[in-house]
């Protein structure tokens, strides 16, 4: 029988999809179906509203086992997996003034040199994981990196570091919000995660995302225009993750 379709909601994804429906993530992923949209959006966890997804009939298997004996069958492709890499701007120390003590001479300012973020990890890092009201608790690794299971319908979260402590802070998480990178609304919810503030919706280039276009591509030393472009989208993506 054919497929049916269905069509993406805001916070979806192929694994959420296949879960809600009774399939492994990969069977609807790489059903001949849905290869368009494969070639489209590239990364399962990553698609628009409105994308259409086929969906299979399901196939019956039959399983052959004594009916003497007991047997295990192990369900394959879930949970999926949440994977972050926290970090934080990596303060510079001041350049030393030219003047010496006690020289009451005007100092002359340093050569002007264009400021480039820079970025470090948060490094064992304790921290509380709430998703959908299930919590955990573990330490983000040497590389402020965080990877855990999670169910494939998860949509919200928040990660708590150092809770309890003075310097708690709250990320919330949006769980399959993410736009692809071929987008202009992707472009600016990775530009806005990576620090360079933006408005996140909007098909178009405003000056607040033209401004945050250029901050990033200062900072990756590539063609400043203020310009979405593929060498800005590749080096967008590989910052990002995803």
């Amino acid at each position: 029988m054919p497929s049916t379709t269905h069509l993406v909601r805001q916070g979806e994804c192929i694994s959420s999809i296949a879960k809600e429906n009774g399939f492994f993530w990969q069977t609807l992923w790489d059903h001949a179906d849905n290869a368009q949209l494969k070639s489209d959006r590239k990364d399962p966890n990553v698609l628009m509203p409105d994308d259409p997804v086929a969906i299979p009939e399901k196939e019956e298997k039959l399983e052959s086992r004594a009916s003497d004996a007991r047997h295990k069958f192990v369900l394959k492709g879930v949970p999926a997996k949440l994977r972050l890499r926290l970090t934080k701007l990596k303060k510079k120390d001041p350049k030393p003034s030219n003047a010496k003590p006690g020289d009451d001479s005007v100092a002359e300012d340093p050569p002007y040199e264009p400021y480039h973020p820079e970025y470090e990890p948060r490094a064992n890092v304790p921290y509380q994981l709430d998703i959908d009201g299930v919590v955990t608790t573990g330490t983000t690794d040497g590389d402020g990196r965080i990877n855990v299971s999670l169910p494939p319908e998860a949509q919200q979260g928040r990660i708590y570091l150092n809770r309890g402590q003075s310097d708690e802070e709250v990320i919330p998480l949006a769980l399959g919000h993410m736009d692809p990178i071929s987008t202009t609304t992707g472009v600016r919810k990775r530009l806005k995660n990576l620090g360079f503030f933006c408005a996140e919706a909007g098909d178009d280039i405003t000056p607040d995302l033209e401004a945050a276009l250029r901050k990033f591509q200062e900072a990756k030393e590539l063609t400043v225009d203020g310009k979405i472009n593929d060498a800005t989208r590749d080096k967008l993506k590989d910052a990002h993750g995803n």
